[in-house]
């Protein structure tokens, strides 16, 4: 069950280890829309199209949640899986492990254990509570191990099974072109640039607060190119406080492997996004996480 970009980046390696093993389905709940986007970042990463599409689109965390529920009321039964798999921490993540305990199919959590300690973030209540629904909880670092074991999780549950996200980064890295990627948005090849990817609400809902980002951003573009793939999220804050970013390459969201091109070659990486932390530690390129707190320490 996928529904948001970091989602087929986790289920890629996944549903490749287990082709020829198990019959698989892939369910994507529409929860992340653009219809390019995902064309890009299935062909990227080698996913198979979705057997089925919930297109539950844009609306509150409430109403997706509510839209996936309905949708899946009548494909479990129907389809009678024997578990159905989720990822990371978005809204479809919980929606599908809540639907699936509803109907008794037992629920595989990949990436679970991580925490931030923040529940004002809608991505740590998703986490936490699919934590305490599914059957198998499959952790990628000690620290998720150790998170789950203070909350009483037991043990026999929790498998340390290593970061998804890295299998696809590793996979891919081969296939990337930085210098291609930065012909396309007209930055020299040479050029030390900065890459920015904004989207959480604690940063682009917060008008000032986004206002204040923009302004450093502003700021390092006089000395280097700054180049920010824009969020749909994010794309719409901008415009409500009449953001003219100034002096920012602003581009539409890029596939996973042109955004994989310019994140290895960046000087520095800007970002309020827990995978692209990761990515960032994995491949040794400075990050600047703006956040208050984060799910993923080990960065």
């Amino acid at each position: 069950m996928v529904g948001a970009r970091p989602n087929f980046v986790k289920a890629a390696p996944v549903m490749r280890a287990l082709r020829g093993r198990a019959e698989q389905m892939l369910v994507h709940t529409g929860q992340h829309y653009d219809a390019a986007m995902s064309r890009a970042l299935f062909g990227d990463l080698g996913l198979p199209r979705p057997d089925l599409d919930l297109q539950v689109g844009s609306g509150t965390a409430s109403m997706q949640t509510g839209r996936i529920l309905l949708r899946l009321d009548s494909l479990f039964p129907c389809y009678q899986p024997e578990a159905c798999v989720v990822y990371g921490d978005v809204t479809s993540t919980l929606a599908a492990a809540l639907s699936a305990v509803q109907h008794g199919v037992p629920v595989a959590h990949v990436e679970a254990g991580l925490r931030s300690y923040d529940r004002t973030m809608p991505e740590e209540r998703n986490r936490i509570l699919t934590d305490h629904v599914a059957n198998w909880l499959f952790t990628p670092s000690q620290d998720a191990n150790d998170n789950l074991a203070r909350e009483g999780v037991d043990s026999g549950r929790v498998h340390l099974v290593g970061n998804v996200m890295i299998d696809s980064l590793s996979r891919l890295l081969p296939r990337t072109d930085t210098a291609a990627a930065l012909r396309r948005l007209a930055v020299p090849a040479d050029a030390r640039y900065v890459l920015v990817t904004l989207h959480r609400p604690s940063t682009v809902d917060d008008g000032a607060m986004l206002q204040s980002v923009l302004g450093v951003l502003t700021e390092m573009s006089s000395r280097w190119p700054v180049v920010f793939p824009v969020h749909p999220r994010t794309r719409a804050r901008l415009e409500a406080v009449g953001g003219t970013a100034a002096g920012l390459r602003l581009t539409e969201p890029l596939g996973y492997l042109d955004f994989l091109s310019l994140e290895k070659g960046a000087g520095v990486v800007v970002t309020d996004s827990g995978g692209v932390q990761e990515e960032t530690t994995w491949l040794g390129v400075p990050c600047l996480t703006v956040r208050e707190a984060t799910e993923r320490p080990v960065t």
